[in-house]
Formats: structure tokens, sequence, C-alpha cells
């Protein structure tokens, strides 16, 4: 369960955090004041920290500060009253991941704490546990293929620079963990890194997300809220599916990464932003600029470092790895007693197209680990699309790469495997999951 501090020096209020966050799922701790929290910190795997602001002796702002500098990857999210607005907003240009004001919602803490924790795990994923003797090494991103290593040869390049970058690719790529890759290796990975879903939020609401709002500044908006663009002051900011942005946002868009500067809704004070900008779409720009539902100026000015992350179909060297990599993740996490699998599921897999990419693939051997029942996977928990027994609309384009798709990917696969065990045949087959027999012939077939 992922472990959630709690600090707060009303008592009564730990107690009804605890409990709605041990109810949710979490493993909760309870401080009463910073420097005790503070000893926790130093002391626990946290995935994220709710904390008080004012507090007697060490205050919010002082155990925020404390952990940036000592384990600047554990998200803290505050707890104000209205009247600390401000100082909220202060402290979030100084690396917290969010605040909540009293009296708390229910739903509105969930969310952000899941969120977060979320986050967490993603960057615990993507984030190498060593360094070399001058720079952090890039996060340990799963894929061999050259298409993969050349875009992290890349990364490596632009990640100390403030260049804007344009991630392209079609939906479940990976574009998110490469725009985290970016930020994590860049001198403002100590900073906030920001997501905004360009296509998840209502036109009608995407401009006070993206650049807050004054109290009064339309019904309902009863206090200040700061936009995504300070949020992210000194850090990043991923603007996700930035081709849904409608025209009139557009302008605005273009003026924040000219001037570095923004205004509330409702606001007359200008505000400045020193905050990358890492946009990312799974449509041509390109497309969108010709047909007048983008501007030639702000696709341009998007376009500096252009990254284009290929789908899984196009990079099958990398589909053994990913497949290792998830099985490992969700058998420990529902503790699996799984093994292998079965040769026709590991054909099945190489034979797919996967439209929907590695967030597809994940999601299926995520849905298999959970309705197994033994040691091996059956081939019977694949969707049927996957099994080929019913005809897949997404993938008929990719029906005449057939056989020698799958070929390729197989002989890979069994480099791959006699590779992961020092050439032990018999230990390869039963990663594989075929016997050593067939292994035998497989690499008589492929010459290897």
């Amino acid at each position: 369960m992922a472990s959630i501090l709690v600090v707060d020096d009303d008592r009564n209020i730990c107690r009804v955090l605890e409990g709605l966050l041990e109810k949710a799922g979490f493993s909760v701790l309870t401080a009463h004041d910073g420097e005790a929290a503070f000893n926790v910190v130093k002391q626990q795997d946290l995935d994220a920290i709710i904390t008080d602001l004012r507090m007697p002796g060490k205050s919010g702002m002082d155990l925020l500060l404390l952990t940036r500098a000592h384990k600047p990857s554990i998200p803290v999210i505050l707890m104000t009253a209205y009247g600390n607005i401000e100082t909220a907003v202060s402290a979030m240009k100084k690396g917290a991941y969010d605040f909540i004001t009293k009296p708390i919602d229910e739903n509105e803490l969930l969310n952000v704490v899941e969120k977060a924790v979320s986050e967490t795990e993603m960057n615990r994923e993507l984030v190498s546990d060593y360094f070399d003797q001058e720079n952090p090494l890039l996060p340990q991103m799963i894929g061999k293929s050259p298409a993969i290593q050349q875009l992290l040869q890349t990364v490596r390049k632009i990640a100390p620079t403030d260049s804007t970058v344009l991630i392209t690719g079609e939906t479940g790529v990976g574009k998110e963990l490469f725009a985290r890759a970016v930020h994590l290796t860049s001198p403002r990975k100590d900073h906030t890194f920001v997501k905004v879903n360009c296509a998840a939020i209502p036109d009608t609401l995407l401009e006070s997300e993206l650049f807050g709002y004054e109290k009064g500044a339309f019904t309902g908006a009863i206090t200040d809220k700061p936009g995504r663009f300070e949020i992210a002051h000194k850090g990043t900011i991923l603007l996700d599916e930035i081709g849904e942005v409608p025209l009139h946002l557009q302008a605005k868009l273009l003026a924040v990464i000219q001037d570095k500067a923004c205004e509330r809704l409702g606001g007359v004070k200008t505000i400045k932003v020193d905050t990358r900008i890492i946009a990312a779409t799974n449509v041509s720009l390109l497309d969108a600029v010709h047909s007048g539902k983008f501007r030639a100026d702000l696709f341009y000015r998007l376009n500096v470092v252009p990254l284009h992350v290929p789908p899984l179909r196009e990079r099958t060297d990398d589909l053994l790895p990913l497949i290792d990599h998830f099985l490992r993740k969700y058998t420990a996490k529902y503790k699996k007693p799984f093994r292998s699998l079965s040769p026709e599921i590991m054909g099945a897999l190489h034979q797919y197209a996967w439209p929907g990419n590695i967030r597809e693939l994940e999601n299926v051997l995520e849905r298999m680990v959970i309705l197994s029942e033994g040691e091996t996977l059956s081939l019977e928990l694949l969707p049927p699309e996957i099994r080929g027994n019913e005809p897949n609309p997404a993938a008929t384009d990719f029906k005449h790469k057939g056989d020698a798709l799958s070929r390729a990917s197989e002989k890979q696969m069994i480099i791959e495997a006699l590779e992961k065990t020092n050439q032990n045949r018999t230990r390869a087959a039963k990663l594989y999951g075929i016997s050593r027999r067939t292994l035998q012939n497989k690499i008589k077939e492929y010459g290897l």
C-alpha cells in the first residue's frame, strides 16, 4: 500500500484524515509538528505528505523545504485556510505538489492524494538509483530498439536546456514518460512538473485552469486561484493533447511562450513565469495548421525540438522487455504465483498489431494476471481479438506485416532470452515459456 504521512498539530484532524485515507486503501503515518514529521521523512519511504501550513515550531513550509532538500521525489500537499491562499501559492512555487483548503472536501483530498501517489510511482520507475561522477544518468526507460535509444540520446542533449519540446506519437506510446525524462534530467528536476490534459478540460474551464483567476472573476470564484503556469514556475509544464486547445486560447499560449508572463482571469497584474514548456499530441499539428484549426506561429514556437515516439508495432525489439516488466510488476502487486507464458500466448502477443500501444499491452497483461489461477497464463485469458478468434478493426492496416514481423520478433525474443540467462538454454526456454527441445529447434531454424 502507498504510505502517506499526515501532519497537523490538531490531533482530531489527524485522526479524521487517517481514517479517511485508510478506508481508501492507504497506509497512514501521523505526526503533530514539523520536527517529528521530518524525522519520519528521514526514516520512512513515503509516497506523499499531507501537512498543515501553520503549526507551532517548524511549519508546513519548513517541512516542505526540508523534504525538498533531502527527498525531493516525495510530493508535499499543503492544507490551508482560505486566508492563506497566497502563502500556499508561494509554497507551490517552492515545490509543493498542491494545496487543499479547510474545511477539507473528502473527494478533493482523495483525488489529489491518488494523483500524487500515482506520479510518485511513475517517477520511481523512471529514475535511476545510481549516478555517475558528474551528472545523473538518464532515467531507465524500457526499450532496446534503435528508435528508443536514439530518442534517449536526444533527451540527454536537450534536457540541460530550456528549449520548448513537441512530443508526437499515437495514443499509448509513452509520450508523458519522455516528457518526465526531460524534466527529471534537467536543472529543473527539483521543481514542479505539472501535467495539463487539454482534451480532458472543457473549453470554458481551460483558460482558468492554465492561467488562474482572481476572486470575483466569475460566478463561483470565491477566492483567488493560481493557474498551472504559476504552479510550474521554475519547473516544467506538459501541455498534453495540445491540438485540442481552442483557437481563442492559442493566442494567449503564444504570448506566454514569448513573454514568459501571463495574467489571471479577471486580473490586471502581470505574473512572470519561468516555466519550461513541453507539448504533446497524437494528431498532426501541421495538418491542423493547414486546415485552420491551429495557429502556425504557435506551432513553430512549440516545434523547436521535435520528439517522435514510434508505435509499438514499429519497435518489436521492445516487446519482450515490456512484457517482462509488466508481468513482474503485476504479479508482485497481486501476489500471483506466475512463472511463465505459454508459447501460444507469446505467439499471439507478437502477431497482434497493438493499436493501443504500450498502454494496451499493460492493460492486457494486468487483466491476465488478475484472472490467472496457476503458474502459467493460459491462452483463454487473452482478449478474443488478440487470440485471433475475432477480427480487430484497428489492426487491419497492419495485416500485411504478417509472418515476417512475427518471425523477426520471435528471433529477437530468443536472442534476448539467451542473453538474459548467459546462454543457458534450459533457463532461456523456461523464461520464453517453451520446452528446451523447441528452443533448440528455434535456434537452429534462425541460425543463432
